[in-house]
């Protein structure tokens, strides 16, 4: 039986995110280690955003200059707008995160984040910080700094705002005062429980020149970053657009640049540097007590490096463990422990990695581990132990800052197993799955502005810290040497070969209820689908939580020998009793064996990027809406991130999505409207070939409601039957007050009279990129500014055109009605429906 130990782990050990499975040992790379073995140093780069970092000089620092560098971002990206998908929100979110973590494999940096969460485009860092809760996010930036202990802190933006976006001015102000602030043993004094106050040497504003805004200077301070690396055989600007082309959902692919390209930076606070980034920072080993003696003996084994055989570099690779094991310096203690011993498996031929059976475990459900090793050139290796580390179970935290951690030590064929020369070993075991695979700031409900996370420790990790891995001990030239390996699913793709993915942690039933919204337009009942997945052998009930106002028929349903893999539906009758609110959480909830789970189950999958699973609550929102509907048919033209299409056809739209070829040679006179997607006109090059047919539509009698665009890289710019440009200027206050400039207009009577009423409860923004330079032939019905601003009137303009209409509308209808806002819909509907009497 499993020996299971219970332990408080400390999220210092956990080290900021996952161990890598197998990490590179070519010899590039161990060149490359060997370097950064003998440098003590350390840069944080710090801004917004997915996309805001500096690539090319963060590759630099990392692989030219050596330094420990890190890209700690203040938000996930939640906020933006998806071009390759329909992921938004927190969707988004999780995808960036893990092309952030695509790009730090290519550059070379580490990947943070703080809690705060992108709300959308901010005008400026009041907005920004009272919505965020400066004082939380600032903790959060204090506590990877007096982590991270960066002897640099690098911004991308200014505290002056000519960054534009409120969030970039505001990760500017909260990295200055943080500066200070984690030196500041007053300051958060909960942290230094488990770290030290830490002073940076000096904090910089990496200058920049984007666009017509240009914050360089020749007398500023500059470094070359175009330098060519002959072992990696690429300069920085290459691996910089590599990098940045990860950034795939937001259309970042990059040319690779090559040749000299100077960075800039100013002095925000500390000593200004005058020939080096790092002056009057020693990143020698000189920089801990008896460290030169240790630098020298690196300086030796790299001399005596043999490309040919590098295992000859073991036994003097061994020897620098104690050394190092001596150093005073906790810190830099434990970063070149980790260096070298990866040096030293690389060194070695020393391959190892553990893997499940199987893609999916439930939770409390046996995982079939199977670890393998290999020693390619028959060095003195035993494997003296095998332990699986992973959440104990799915309580929460004990405290702020510790985790309890279950270990499972694996049984090893006798009691010290020596690797032969060049045979794999397998080792199969079993564990018990100890926690559900939630990303770990998703676990809770949050405001608007910040994630909520319950162990405050966890803080920084781009990933979950406590994911099951396993960690291997091996006896090396007599030397005990531990390391770790993040557990995964590994599998062979016929088409792409071996594959490796997260193993999924579940609960034993997810539940998904199969519409995210329900419109009630009458007292008459609805079916509620709900999509049940079993993950292991079990038996149980589903319920709708009571719901005030509402009555779900029938009260239970049972459920009876389901095994791993079943998928099956169930029905509930949903009826409003008369009394109900606008809108209701509708809640569904399994039982098993006494425990109850309301979790459903969604999957992201994308080839850059490895697959995403996350367990939403199983919530659909109920909405009584007093909404006219008016025509049935639809033709829609698809954006980017766009599910508009979803809520048109569950008001009760049918709705079609047309093809280039039924656009250029079919009969669209059926269409009761057309509509094109969010930015359909940015991403469909297409439609500046379909563009003269839809107009013909609408000339024919059509109506045509085109959904906002950016206002750079139009497929066409002659969108409309009439002239206007589409400009950036947008209205991000969600309750900013709208101004009916013309009540009589039909978009604002039919087949719904729309009111004041029908603009409260947005989400996120009222709109974007609106539409100036308006021809007379439009009217623009609505008028609408954020505080402080002067009104605009383009967020909505309407001209007829022929027999028939032609919309426009930069209102934020992609946000809106997937979050089940009720005024949303009521207008959507009348721009959809053009009055029969109207030309």
């Amino acid at each position: 039986m499993n020996r299971i130990k219970i332990i408080f782990f400390f999220f210092f050990i956990a080290q900021f995110g996952f161990a890598q499975t197998a990490p590179p040992a070519d010899l590039v790379s161990i060149e490359q280690n060997f370097k950064k073995l003998d440098v003590l140093g350390s840069v944080l780069y710090v801004a917004a955003h997915p996309d805001d970092e500096n690539t090319r000089l963060l590759a630099y620092l990392a692989q030219e200059k050596h330094y420990r560098t890190g890209y700690l971002s203040m938000t996930r990206g939640d906020g933006g707008q998806n071009l390759i998908g329909n992921e938004q929100g927190e969707l988004l979110g999780l995808i960036r995160t893990q092309e952030l973590l695509a790009a730090r494999k290519v550059d070379g940096a580490e990947q943070f984040f703080t809690r705060a969460n992108d709300f959308g485009f901010s005008k400026g860092p009041d907005e920004t910080l009272k919505i965020w809760d400066k004082e939380k996010v600032l903790s959060d930036v204090v506590w990877v700094i007096r982590k991270f202990r960066p002897d640099v802190i690098i911004c991308r933006f200014p505290t002056t705002g000519e960054g534009g976006h409120g969030h970039h001015t505001s990760s500017a102000i909260l990295a200055q005062e943080a500066f200070s602030a984690a030196a500041d043993p007053n300051r958060f004094p909960d942290q230094l429980k488990y770290v030290q106050t830490w002073q940076a040497k000096r904090l910089l504003w990496n200058t920049f020149s984007f666009g017509t805004v240009n914050t360089t200077a020749p007398d500023q301070f500059k470094i070359d970053v175009g330098v060519y690396n002959p072992i990696i055989g690429k300069g920085y600007g290459e691996m910089a657009a590599e990098s940045r082309s990860n950034h795939k959902t937001q259309g970042f692919g990059s040319a690779r640049q090559r040749g000299q390209a100077f960075e800039f930076f100013k002095t925000i606070l500390g000593d200004a540097p005058k020939t080096d980034l790092m002056d009057g920072v020693n990143t020698s080993w000189g920089r801990v007590n008896g460290g030169e003696a240790i630098g020298s003996e690196i300086e030796k084994v790299r001399k005596d490096f043999d490309r040919d055989h590098p295992e000859k570099s073991v036994k003097s690779l061994v020897a620098l463990i104690d050394k190092i094991d001596k150093t005073p310096d906790e810190y830099w203690k434990e970063q070149k422990t980790e260096e070298l011993n990866n040096i030293i498996a690389a060194c070695a031929g020393l391959w190892f990695e553990a893997y499940t059976a199987e893609p999916t475990y439930a939770l409390g459900d046996q995982m079939n581990i199977r670890s393998q090793v290999i020693s390619r050139y028959g060095l003195n290796i035993t494997l003296n132990g095998l332990t699986v580390i992973q959440h104990a179970d799915n309580t929460g935290s004990t405290s702020d800052f510790m985790e309890p951690m279950a270990h499972y030590d694996l049984p090893v064929t006798g009691k010290d197993k020596f690797i032969p020369a060049n045979e794999l070993q397998t080792f199969s075991n079993d564990c018990i799955a100890g926690k559900i695979s939630q990303p770990y700031w998703l676990e809770s409900p949050h405001p608007i502005g910040t994630y909520e996370v319950g162990n405050a420790g966890n803080i920084g990790n781009p990933e979950n810290p406590d994911a099951p891995m396993v960690e291997f001990t091996f006896q090396i030239d007599g030397h005990s040497i531990v390391f770790d390996r993040k557990l995964a699913y590994k599998y062979v793709d016929p088409a792409k070969g071996e594959i490796y993915q997260p193993v999924e942690i579940t609960p034993p039933v997810t539940a998904n209820i199969t519409a995210k919204n329900y419109i009630f337009n009458s007292k008459k009942p609805q079916d509620v689908e709900i999509k049940l997945q079993s993950f292991t052998k079990t038996a149980g009930s589903i319920t709708i939580k009571p719901m005030a106002g509402w009555k779900a028929s029938p009260e239970k349903i049972d459920f009876t020998g389901k095994n791993k893999g079943d998928e099956w539906a169930v029905n509930f009758e949903v009826t409003p009793t008369g009394n109900q609110p606008q809108a209701t959480e509708m809640e569904a909830i399994v039982e098993i064996g006494g425990k109850t789970f309301s979790m459903g189950i969604q999957h992201i999958k994308y080839e850059h990027i490895p697959n995403i699973t996350l367990f939403p609550p199983a919530e659909a929102k109920l909405i009584d809406l007093n909404l006219n509907i008016v025509g049935k048919k639809i033709g829609y033209i698809p954006g980017a991130g766009d599910l508009v299409p979803d809520a048109m056809k569950q008001v009760g739209y049918d709705v079609h999505i047309l093809t280039e070829n039924e656009i250029l040679n079919g009969d669209l006179s059926g269409y009761d409207a057309i509509v094109t997607g969010v930015r359909a006109y940015n991403v469909n090059p297409r439609l500046a070939v379909e563009q003269p047919k839809l107009l013909e539509y609408v000339k024919n009698g059509g109506n045509l409601v085109v959904q906002y665009n950016n206002n750079n890289g139009l497929a066409t710019k002659n969108i409309g039957p009439y002239p206007f440009n589409v400009v950036n200027k947008r209205v991000t206050d969600e309750d900013a007050k709208i101004t009916v400039l013309d009540p009589q207009e039909p978009l604002l009577n039919y087949p719904n009279k729309i009111t004041q009423d029908d603009f409260n409860g947005w989400v996120q923004e009222r709109g974007l990129y609106f539409v100036g330079d308006i021809d007379p032939n439009y009217k623009a019905p609505l008028q609408m500014n954020d505080p402080g601003e002067a009104a605009t009137n383009g967020a909505v303009i309407v001209g007829n055109y022929g027999q028939g209409r032609f919309v426009y509308t930069s209102l934020a209808f992609f946000r809106q009605l997937p979050a089940g806002v009720p005024g949303a819909y009521r207008l959507f509907v009348n721009l959809l429906s053009k009055p029969k009497n109207q030309p």
